[in-house]
């Protein structure tokens, strides 16, 4: 895949970690005349560090950021932002939207604990809900043009992890939609990925190793950190960007960081 175009780039979750790693490093892939950046997460002012970040290494490349709670956001605040971020030009060659944000959820709770439909509703809309929606209107404004959409998968999508019954639910939710998003849409139209990062050393497996109710899954993550093997954002991010240029899965695969064949 040749990522050397004219791109319209939005990541979800662009604050930290590996949203913020994965901008900066397509960012400069980019042919920078004529592509456009569009951050979008719940703080400001990180989303502003990643900004300026980016315009260090690309000052002429245009960066929006958009602050917006995704445990509430709708389809028209999704809509406003693509086109006040100049989704609506033609001009692009290639619309890239990445479903990076997600939550973890209360791993202190067993699956026969999580009935609080109260928390399930906000869970599932942060999670599954408005990321459906952003791609729904994605896919409408970006209509006219070839699309890449990647979906930021985990093994917990497609293999039960005790402690993880609300990250399990909502990862395997979404995998199963950008799939049926993949066998209806052609792919010469729209490319869907399943990208699997890896463990990566972020807040959110600090918070598995802090708050899960199973030992086994505690001592796990505490093993990979306090022995390095867990991923940095910025090795994962390289991985992710090798398997875009080799350009070797099918519209829909499920690709792992340490899949050799991709």
């Amino acid at each position: 895949m040749d990522l050397k175009q004219r791109t319209y780039l939005l990541v979800t979750g662009a604050s930290r970690g590996i949203g913020r790693e994965f901008a900066q490093q397509l960012a400069k892939r980019f042919k920078a005349e004529g592509s456009v950046v569009t951050l979008l997460g719940r703080n400001q002012a990180l989303l502003e560090e990643t900004k300026a970040e980016i315009v260090a290494t690309v000052p002429s490349l245009p960066v929006h950021t958009y602050s917006l709670e995704l445990e509430t956001a709708k389809a028209e605040d999704f809509s406003k932002i693509l086109e006040a971020s100049g989704g609506g030009s033609s001009s692009f060659e290639r619309a890239i939207v990445i479903h990076n944000a997600g939550t973890v959820g209360d791993t202190s709770k067993r699956a026969k604990e999580i009935g609080d439909t109260d928390y399930l509703q906000s869970y599932y809309h942060s999670n599954v809900f408005s990321a459906i929606s952003l791609n729904c209107e994605f896919m409408r404004v970006f209509q006219a043009i070839p699309k890449l959409v990647v979906n930021l998968s985990t093994l917990a999508a497609i293999a039960p992890i005790s402690s993880m019954a609300h990250y399990c639910t909502v990862k395997a939710a979404r995998e199963m939609y950008f799939r049926v998003l993949a066998t209806e849409e052609p792919a010469d139209d729209t490319l869907v990925l399943n990208y699997a990062p890896g463990v990566i050393d972020t807040q959110m497996t600090v918070q598995v190793q802090r708050e899960a109710h199973d030992p086994a899954v505690v001592a796990m993550f505490r093993e990979q950190r306090e022995s390095k093997t867990m991923l940095t954002p910025a090795q994962t991010t390289e991985r992710f960007i090798k398997v875009l240029e080799a350009f070797k899965f099918k519209s829909g695969d499920h690709v792992d960081y340490r899949d050799e064949k991709f």
